[in-house]
This record gives structure tokens, sequence and C-alpha cells, in this order.
């Protein structure tokens, strides 16, 4: 494959013996592009010497979401753009290919890439990380595939965004009760963290918008939380949980628990408790699985799909591909449960990504891979504006606090300062001014205008020209 890499990266200069000199440079392929693709690449561009390897970089993405601040971009409390980095512009050491990798042969050393266009190119290795991560774990439920939005990309969370609040400006447009109470319920499955950020600060934001309304109130708008499981956020301490729930309940926010979603067909919600009622809003948080791409490839995984890891972040069975994140099956050597594995957190994964970038610096050279440990410092979650629940080495935190360390703790984990400049400039500007509740929903429809008046003046369609 045609790469501008080796002329992004200067020959070593030097009278002695060059890395890689008099041999062709090895060539490290990282599949994946998010927080964890991202972090390998920025270590590995500033461990390795110029000249020393080669790096490229594939994703179907451009650009990496840094997911925590996903709910707070979708609240307008940050801009959107502020929440992306530009893989390109971040990683000008390395090649970047936009790509959807279908199938890894480790045998042959060999990946296949298909690009934008549908073709495909095949990319050879010397050393593979694994990193693509996850993606939503939709059930068989039916009507969840026609009316369920996930809330993993940046797209799903503009998405909710303007759809929401597009349900707040034709509720206080219509006289019929029935349509006014099916546009202001809001469902969310899943009572897990990604489910009760975002559900949290829709509905801070939702609040904030209604005041803006003659016609409505909030207590015409219903916000439901659907948890199969005995309890929520299940990351933190039972106690912390319940906090948790009683904090949402007293915003008259329903919380079911050992409740699960029968069917959703046409937006009719048949819960698992009998409930049944019409809901115009479905967003889906109910786990993940590994990426899919996984299961075209000859990688050892377990029984829940994840590429089976040493503690070193090695491929089981292999010395030359490495995986860690969501889609990894790593120890955890500091549980006293032998089969123990370190669960699918961002905490893991980041850290994990700076070990897999030293280990396989280590393994170019012939240094000694050093073994992945970390015990869980705990779990902070924003629960709206100035509200939030934490618990970190057995400290708990409640409202104000907690949501202060949310938010310190995730912009020190920001992977650029460009971006913690622009989201901390984009928080100091809430102080004073609030938040836009608008919706923009030709975001998601730019055409739907030009269309419309096309067809009002009897221009010909593509159909009527090209006959």
């Amino acid at each position: 494959m045609a790469s501008d890499a080796d002329q992004q990266i200067p020959e070593q200069q030097s009278t002695g013996p060059a890395p890689g000199q008099g041999r062709r440079k090895p060539r490290i392929v990282i599949v994946g592009g998010g927080h964890v693709g991202l972090t390998v690449a920025m270590r590995l561009q500033k461990q390795l010497e110029p000249g020393e390897a080669r790096i490229t970089v594939i994703d179907p993405q451009s650009h990496m979401t840094y997911q925590p601040f996903l709910p707070e971009a979708a609240a307008g409390s940050i801009e959107p753009r502020h929440i992306v980095v530009p893989l390109r512009q971040t990683l000008r050491r390395s090649e970047v290919l936009t790509a959807q990798v279908t199938c890894i042969d480790h045998g042959k050393r060999e990946l296949t890439a298909t690009l934008a266009d549908g073709t495909e190119e095949h990319v050879t290795f010397d050393v593979l990380v694994v990193v693509p991560g996850s993606v939503s774990k939709a059930l068989p439920i039916p009507g969840l595939s026609e009316r369920g939005v996930g809330f993993k990309t940046i797209g799903e969370a503009i998405y909710l965004r303007n759809h929401v609040l597009s349900r707040l400006d034709i509720a206080a447009s219509t006289s019929d009760a029935t349509l006014r109470r099916r546009l202001l319920t809001f469902v969310f499955i899943g009572g897990g963290y990604a489910g009760i950020e975002a559900m949290a600060e829709l509905e801070s934001m939702s609040r904030e918008a209604v005041r803006s309304y003659r016609t409505l109130d909030t207590g015409d708008m219903r916000w439901i939380l659907i948890e199969a499981t005995g309890r929520i956020m299940p990351e933190v301490s039972a106690p912390m949980g319940e906090y948790t729930r009683r904090r949402l309940e007293e915003r008259g926010i329903e919380v079911k628990t050992d409740t699960t979603a029968k069917s959703l067909t046409g937006g009719h919600v048949v819960l698992s408790d009998g409930d049944e009622f019409d809901a115009d809003t479905i967003a889906w948080t109910a786990g993940v699985k590994p990426h899919p791409m996984l299961e075209d490839s000859d990688l050892p995984r377990d029984g829940r799909g994840r590429v089976e890891c040493t503690p070193k972040l090695q491929v089981r069975g292999t010395e030359d591909v490495f995986a860690a994140g969501d889609c990894a099956a790593v120890p955890d050597l500091t549980s006293d449960d032998a089969d123990a594995l370190c669960s699918p957190s961002a905490q893991h994964a980041v850290r994990q990504a700076r070990v897999l970038a030293d280990n396989v610096v280590a393994s170019l050279r012939g240094h000694e891979l050093r073994d992945y440990r970390h015990r869980h410092a705990g779990s902070v979650a924003g629960l709206g504006l100035f509200q939030g629940a934490a618990e970190v080495y057995g400290i708990k935190l409640k409202g104000l606090p907690a949501w202060l360390l949310h938010r310190v703790y995730h912009l020190a984990k920001l992977p650029t300062l460009r971006l913690k400049a622009r989201i901390l400039g984009d928080w100091l500007m809430e102080l004073p001014l609030s938040r836009q509740t608008v919706a923009l929903g030709e975001l998601h429809d730019p055409r739907a205008e030009f269309v419309r008046a096309a067809n009002t003046r009897g221009l010909p369609s593509e159909h009527g020209r090209a006959g």
C-alpha cells in the first residue's frame, strides 16, 4: 500500500548504527482509532526513534470521540466539535487510513480493509495492535431496530439532543393530549453509566428548556429508566447506586429495576412489569459487545467474543499481536480470583494503552515486556448540571463535589491541550450564560427544504430526467 508515512518520518542522521538501519522498517498496524488506539499511536510516536518503525492507524472515522463527554455535548454544555480529536492532525508521524477492517489473517500477517468507495486493500504488518473497541449490544426486541437510538457516537448524541428538543416544540404546538403525552415521554433502556449520564444530562437540559414554553410544564414530561438487573450503576457500591436512584427519583425520573422491554413496536412500549405506554424517544444504552470485525479473524477469543490476552497484553499464542480495551480479555492481576478479567471500563482501557505501547517498543528492541496491573480506583458520574456521584478509593462524594470531580478528572484525561482549552472555555462561558436549547432538525435532513421546494415548483426528479 502506498504511504506518505515514510516521507513524514525523517530518517535518523547518525554516524553510528541507527535503529532499523540496513533492514526494512517494521510496520506497526493499529486497528482502531478510538481512545485506546489514539493513545497507543501518540505514545509510540513519542518513544520510537525517527525511522525506527512505520505506524499505520486504520479506523472508519477520521477522528476519535472522547465518549465520557458525550452526555454534556448532547445537553449543550460542550460544543460537540470540542470532544473529537482529528487523527491526521494529531498523528503527524503516522499514516492514517480511513477504512473498515473486515478480516485479520495472522497466519499471513495480513488484514483486509474496505475503503469508503468500497474497494478492498490488503495491508501487511509486522506488529498488530487490535483495539477496535465495542459496539452497542442490541437484543432481539420487536421494534428496537426501528425506534431505538444508541448513545456511543457524536452523531447519536447530537441527534438525541435535537430530537428531544423538537419533541418539546411539537408538544407545545398541539392541542392533542394523547399526542402530547407520547411526545413528552422519554425512555432510556440500560442503567449503567452511559444510560444514567445521558438521561440525567438530557433531562436537566429539557427542564431548563421547558421554562421557555408557556404551554408546557416540567410535570408534563415523563422520563423512564429501565434496567434489567436489581440495581443501577453496578460500577459503584450498592449504597452509591441507591443514592443515585434517589436523586433521579427526586427529579421525577421513574427508575424501573428488574424490568425489561418486551416490545417497542411503533413506539408502543410494553414492559415486563405490565406497564404499557407510547413514547416518541427510545434510547438504548443497555451494554456493549466487542466489535463484530473480530469474528472474521484467526485470533483466539473467549466466550464473550473478546480477544484472549496475556497479562503483557499480547494476544494469547502470539508474540507480534497486542490488544487492549473493550475488545480484550485481559487478566486482572490485582484480583484474588485467578480467572478474573479487567472490566471493560475507560479507566482500564487508557492505562492498558500505555502499557501496550511500551511493550510494543520493548518487543521491537528485544527488551523484556511488563505485565499490566492496575487496581480499579473508582468511578465518577455526572447527573446533570451541578449534580454527580463519585466513589474513589472508597471515598464517596455526592452532589456538587462529585460533579466537580467528574469534570476535573475527565478534563485531565483528554488527550490534547487544544481540547482541554476549548472545553474549559465552554464551561466558563456556561457560568454567566445559559445553555442554548434549540433543535436544529436540518442537521439530520439537510435536503428536506430543497426537495420540498423543488417538488412544489414541479421540477423534474432524477427519475424524470433519466427518462
